[in-house]
């Protein structure tokens, strides 16, 4: 399957710093998944985690990212970026696929 997601490098250093201390040993990959919920009817979910039987797993670099199938086809094309500074929002979902987002942009439906 081609990439479900792509990551971009700043987000990708900040996993890796959160990893240190959330996930130290490493065994876990980066969960990004859709639920259902949240003001526009899906919400996106990040956490570490362990593989599950039907995960795709991505690799970026030395981070083991995991989707399973059902999310999958919510998140394909988006980019997950790190927005830092003053009106920093922290991780941040760039989905073309979302017809309409709420304004805090974890929320988002198709």
């Amino acid at each position: 399957m081609d990439k479900i997601v792509e990551i971009t490098p700043k987000a990708l250093e900040q996993i890796q710093k959160i990893s240190q201390s959330d996930n130290p040993d490493g065994t876990k990959g980066l969960r990004l998944a859709v639920t259902g919920g949240g003001c526009s009817g899906l919400s996106y979910k990040i956490e570490f985690s362990d593989k599950k039987e039907k995960d795709y797993v991505l690799e970026f670099e030395t981070l083991k990212v995991l989707v399973d199938p059902k999310s999958a086809i919510y998140l394909k094309g988006i980019v997950l970026d790190f927005k830092d500074g003053l009106n920093g929002k922290g991780f941040v979902f760039d989905n073309p696929n979302a017809k309409n987002t709420c304004g805090c942009g974890e929320s988002f439906s198709v």
